[in-house]
């Protein structure tokens, strides 16, 4: 399996601790052992690795703007296309995505993470407004665990030029 480029990782994960543990391993012997390096990565990342990923990550419901992304390139069509979920939604929804970022981001201090592939916006308002009650311990297992599953996608999309 070809190696993936600096650029190419940064669009699956901004971290820049996960892209050098990544790129430190390669070459991978398959899509397979690279998404389970992937993971991995992700799962040590300490939390302020965690915090620079989240900030190439636009908030959902808005368009995904260059200067957010990782690479303004990959990471920004990514970003729309899994976000399609919301670009449908009624302005209630969306209005009360818009004021649930808010909230979440004045409680926790980061942007709201969600995989947004296959979600519609009233499930990704639904699962926000519930995580609203978590724990910052709570919250930050589930941030990563979601985390987690976008690099999943995102190193697949790169190996497959999804």
């Amino acid at each position: 399996m070809r190696e993936l480029s600096q650029e190419e990782l940064r669009s699956c994960c901004a971290s820049t601790t996960w892209m050098a543990a990544v790129a430190a391993r390669q070459p991978y012997a398959d899509l397979a052992a690279l998404v389970e390096a992937g993971g991995a990565a992700v799962a040590a990342l300490d939390w302020a690795d965690v915090v620079e990923a989240l900030g190439a990550h636009p908030r959902i419901g808005e368009r995904a703007l260059a200067e957010r992304t990782a690479d303004g390139g990959c990471a920004e069509a990514w970003s729309r296309a899994e976000q399609s979920g919301a670009a449908g939604a009624s302005p209630a929804v969306l209005d009360a995505i818009a004021r649930g970022n808010a909230v979440y981001e004045e409680r926790f201090g980061h942007v709201y993470l969600v995989r947004a592939t296959g979600r519609s916006a009233e499930e990704m308002l639904g699962l926000l407004l519930a995580r609203l009650g978590n724990d910052d311990e709570t919250e930050r297992e589930i941030v990563r665990a979601e985390l987690a599953e976008i690099v999943r996608l995102r190193l697949e999309k790169a190996v497959t030029g999804g």
